[in-house]
């Protein structure tokens, strides 16, 4: 693998990582500002987020059920898909010469 590649390679994956992160503040918004609806450009930004992370947590959560705590569930799908990306990016992380 060119280190070119690698590199760009490495940046993407933890950009998605930080992409990740944000979906699940997000998620955690309803919680704890139930009137909270995105409007305009945060919206735009909402909504972006969401499109780039559900295809792999939707595929995720097909063989990942959530686990039942009491009244609440506890959606483990994004936390495997995280620990496989920083698994991924330290993987990638070989062929950059330092």
């Amino acid at each position: 693998m060119s280190t070119v590649v690698a590199y760009i390679l490495w940046w993407l994956i933890n950009l998605y990582i930080w992409v990740l992160l944000a979906r699940v503040i997000l998620s955690w918004v309803p919680m704890f500002a139930p009137g909270w609806h995105p409007k305009g450009f945060v919206l735009v930004i909402v909504e972006t987020i969401y499109s780039l992370t559900d295809p792999p947590v939707r595929f995720l959560r097909r063989w990942i059920k959530p686990v039942r705590l009491g009244n609440a569930s506890l959606d483990l799908s994004v936390l495997v898909l995280f620990i496989l990306l920083q698994i991924i990016g330290q993987l990638v992380l070989v062929y950059l010469p330092f």
